[in-house]
């Protein structure tokens, strides 16, 4: 994903500003399980060819991961905002449609086809929004709410 060279801009063509950016790494691991349900090993990697593939086929990915390991979005690692700020959030699935809610926060700006040449939405509030088609958006946290990202 690029941002376009003379930056953001809101349905007035006026450059828009935000406080932090937040890329959010999802990502689908389609790992095979033998009988016993234990996950595979496999000596070569022309031997394990075969049984990912067929576990792809079904679309039902074996794990989901948000930047890389469980647990990388939450305590110390959370992604924070101030009350005040402005945050656009990247998130990098596209696809699937996992639609993690923003909660207490405002979609102020929201491309959700990605397409930063069309004009975003504006004003939604409280949304649980698709972020399918690589959804991008700024997120802005008026005074006394939060926007809460959950992991699956």
């Amino acid at each position: 994903m690029v941002l376009p060279r003379e930056g953001l801009k809101d349905p007035h063509g006026k450059p828009l500003t935000y406080d932090r950016v937040y890329t959010i790494g999802e990502f689908d691991l389609y790992i095979p399980k033998d009988a016993n349900g234990k996950y595979k090993d496999y000596a070569t990697l022309a031997e394990s060819y075969g049984d990912p593939v067929e576990v792809m086929r079904k679309l039902t990915p074996s794990h989901i991961v948000f930047h890389g390991q469980v647990g990388a979005l939450t305590g110390d690692n959370a992604l924070t905002a101030q009350v005040g700020e402005t945050v656009l959030l990247i998130p990098s699935q596209a696809n699937r449609d996992p639609r993690p809610p923003l909660i207490g926060g405002h979609g102020d700006w929201v491309w959700e086809t990605g397409k930063f040449n069309n004009p975003p939405e504006t004003g939604l509030a409280s949304l649980v929004h698709p972020w399918r088609f690589g959804w991008r958006g700024a997120v802005h946290l008026p005074a006394a709410r939060r926007v809460c990202l959950p992991e699956p």
